[in-house]
């Protein structure tokens, strides 16, 4: 950025690298070959990647050529991750041991959601890294759904190329007209007819839609024999269909908070009698919320993580704005108003607790998997982007109006991390469906300790012959009434 603060000098001392930054927590979690990898990604992101994000941005143009072609920076960059070997990071060690007759690039993979979500936070540095290394979503979590649920044939036919990153891929689950952020609420139609799916509806928000490089869909909807006297959760299935189905529709793409996110976009479409093979079914029918669950939960983490890199590159700007000795407002640098240093220690605070936190949850994954570790997941989910945001506004704050505008990566890193308050579940449904499993897994429990702690004080007051003091007519002891129990 060519308008970006002089980075202070004076005093500084060399970042150690990422192999040595691992919190101590997670050290016993890591492997050698995973800090090696480390080491190697942080190198490629700060030393290649970065830079190449403006050259980048300048490819891609203006008005309508951003949906055409392709900036050649990024291709560059991606035969350079396959020369260093880091490519296709994504694929988990406990589920993925062995896709070889399927992946011609011999991809890095085999990594633990722990080890993969280090890699993410420095992914997530960056606005090309992800892509460049082939660990960009939605096609990680496509790729992870074909690799554990689909047939040989759906492997073959799209898992390779994807492994290879010859093609992109979109993920079809929100609608315009229901409440996606309930599962059983999806109601795109599959009709089986014969040999045949037949798909009509309308879907939104799917992402890499606008890529003319986006060759296959992962579409959830809702089996047209599936009534109501089925579970609400197995009446959905996720279909794999064709971008160039017949009966397709791309109406348009989608900004966030103004931007178009091209050439990747998220596309409003529409099918109209499109037909697919029945074999394209994934998994099979009814079971499409299982896969949906085993899809996001790692990759809520995967997000996470990405969004605490955004979160260290905003801190960085902020310290290095601080730092500027061109701004001297009200006659002292920066560094010297209080309120600015105490942003600078919250933001640190407020960064490491939330990585504590989400490599907690990497951890319970992979120990067992989603399903074992939904509490820690949720508050991963819930705690990263707002904290990130937080911590993003203030560097915005810090620089005034040029935080705002395109010269900073500020304003677009904190338009693009609004959306995961509501991507893969809203705040509320997570907080709700935390708060109510924490209130029916531990409510006796704790009825059952106050009660036994007021019993044994009672017990203690007999004994040293002493009586509970008296306040305005009421007892303190310390705990509440046994009838508010």
């Amino acid at each position: 950025m060519s308008n970006a603060p002089p980075l202070p000098t004076a005093g500084g001392q060399p970042r150690k690298p990422a192999s040595q930054r691992i919190p101590v927590i997670a050290e016993p979690f890591v492997g050698d070959r995973a800090r090696k990898m480390l080491d190697i990604v942080e190198k490629f992101v700060e030393e290649e990647c970065i830079p190449a994000d403006a050259v980048w941005a300048a490819q891609l143009g203006t008005g309508d050529g951003r949906w055409e072609g392709h900036p050649s920076i990024l291709e560059d960059l991606k035969k350079r991750a396959k020369d260093l070997g880091i490519w296709n990071m994504f694929l988990p060690k406990n589920h993925y041991s062995n896709l070889s007759e399927y992946d011609p690039t011999n991809s890095a993979g085999a990594f633990t959601n722990l080890e993969y979500g280090l890699m993410c936070e420095l992914l997530g540095r960056s606005r090309t890294a992800a892509e460049a290394t082939n660990c960009a979503a939605p096609d990680t979590g496509n790729m992870e759904v074909i690799a554990r649920y689909g047939t040989a044939e759906q492997k073959k036919q799209w898992l390779t190329p994807l492994l290879a990153g010859q093609i992109r891929s979109g993920f079809l689950m929100t609608e315009p007209d229901k409440a996606s952020s309930d599962g059983s609420n999806i109601s795109l139609n599959i009709r089986k007819e014969g040999n045949e799916l037949v798909l009509n509806g309308s879907k939104w928000w799917s992402s890499g839609a606008g890529d003319d490089r986006c060759k296959i869909y992962i579409v959830m909807g809702r089996d047209n024999d599936a009534d109501d006297s089925v579970d609400r959760y197995k009446r959905q299935s996720m279909v794999l269909v064709p971008s160039d189905a017949k009966g397709l529709t791309v109406h348009r793409m989608l900004s966030v908070y103004g931007y178009d996110d091209a050439p990747h976009g998220h596309g409003h479409i529409t099918f109209n009698n499109v037909r697919v093979p029945a074999s394209s079914v994934i998994l099979g029918h009814g079971r499409g919320n299982e896969i949906m669950q085993g899809r996001l939960g790692p990759g809520r983490i995967h997000h996470a993580m990405r969004s605490i890199g955004a979160a260290e590159v905003a801190l960085e700007w902020m310290i290095a704005r601080l730092n500027d000795e061109r701004k001297v407002p009200f006659g002292k640098p920066l560094r010297e108003h209080g309120v600015l240093i105490d942003w600078v220690a919250r933001s640190r605070l407020e960064i490491d607790a939330a990585k504590l936190v989400v490599l907690n949850a990497s951890v319970k994954i992979d120990s067992g998997d989603a399903k074992a570790a939904l509490v820690e997941i949720a508050e991963s989910k819930i705690l990263t982007p707002n904290m990130a945001l937080a911590v993003i506004d203030r560097a915005v704050q810090a620089h005034g109006a040029m935080g705002v505008c395109q010269d900073t990566p500020l304003a677009s890193s904190w338009a693009h991390l609004r959306t995961l308050r509501i991507a893969d579940g809203p705040d509320e449904v997570h907080l709700n469906q935390l708060g109510r499993r924490e209130n029916r897994a531990r409510a006796q429990e704790c009825i059952d300790r106050i009660q036994q702690q007021k019993k044994r004080a009672a017990e203690l007051m007999k004994q040293y012959g002493v009586q509970e003091k008296q306040l305005g007519g009421s007892k303190v002891s310390g705990f509440p009434a046994q009838s508010k129990l």
